[in-house]
């Protein structure tokens, strides 16, 4: 059962994303396949789980060999976060960056944490897909997105779920 997934998306689904949700194995090729796959067609990939210390969490990896460049504000500020709940925020590798325009979040895979988390980075995650839609001077409005008229109007999330817990 995908506990963490499940509140994940209903939380987005609350702020007004369309949630498209899939589980993927934890093996690094395969998550790197399939965030390739996704940035293809949505502005946000949000992933849990995989972000821990144990040989099979290789989320972070995998996001890593995908991304264009990092986002290290919004990692922070999510472990900033968990850090007032727990001192084993400080242990997560959670990595947030960049694909192309697409941007990449991870996630633990606890409920609890996934949610903290996901609300440390509210408040600038509008603006941060804004700014990756383009254009990239601040004074002229967003171009319509090539296989979708309204991304950022109707903003698409999937969410990659560990299959562990």
């Amino acid at each position: 059962m995908d506990a963490s997934g499940a509140a994940v998306g209903e939380r987005l689904a609350g702020l007004g994303f369309l949630v498209e949700r899939a589980v993927v194995a934890d093996e690094q090729a395969a998550i790197e396949a399939a965030l390739r796959d996704a940035s293809r067609r949505h502005p946000l990939i949000v992933t849990t789980g995989g972000t821990g210390l144990t040989p099979r969490d290789v989320t972070p990896q995998a996001t890593l060999a995908v991304i264009d460049y990092e986002v290290p504000g919004m990692a922070e500020a999510m472990r900033a976060e968990g850090r007032r709940h727990t001192p084993m925020a400080d242990l997560s590798r959670a990595v947030v960056g960049v694909c192309g325009r697409t941007l990449i979040v991870n996630l633990p895979g606890s409920p609890k944490g996934a949610i903290e988390s996901l609300d440390a980075i509210v408040a600038v995650l509008n603006h941060a897909l804004e700014t990756l839609a383009g254009p990239f001077d601040h004074g002229s409005a967003a171009p319509a997105a090539p296989d979708a008229a309204s991304d950022l109007a109707d903003p698409r999330v999937i969410a990659f779920p560990d299959e562990h817990e």
